[in-house]
């Protein structure tokens, strides 16, 4: 597993070992976890963004009716007289 080292100041430390004492835990389980926490909110949202964006575009789609018109058609360039 790899390792992330950062800078936090130390009181903040004494804090959060007391708080894993208490939580019969450890300061690296808690962050564990925490990060485990935001990158699984932020999966759950993706998700959500993507259903509610699919929603959308089913809701707006229309029918068009038939083509009676080839992309050649569409494409085909008119002299100006």
């Amino acid at each position: 597993m790899p390792n992330i080292t950062f800078h936090v100041d130390e009181e903040i430390i004494k804090k959060a070992k007391k708080i894993a004492v208490d939580k019969d835990t450890t300061v690296t389980a808690m962050l564990r976890e925490y990060l485990h926490s935001v990158v699984e909110k932020a999966e759950i949202e993706k998700k959500s963004f993507i259903r509610d964006v699919e929603r959308s575009f089913s809701s707006l789609q229309r029918d068009m009716g038939n083509r009676k018109w080839t992309r050649d058609e569409l494409h085909e360039r008119h002299e100006i007289h």
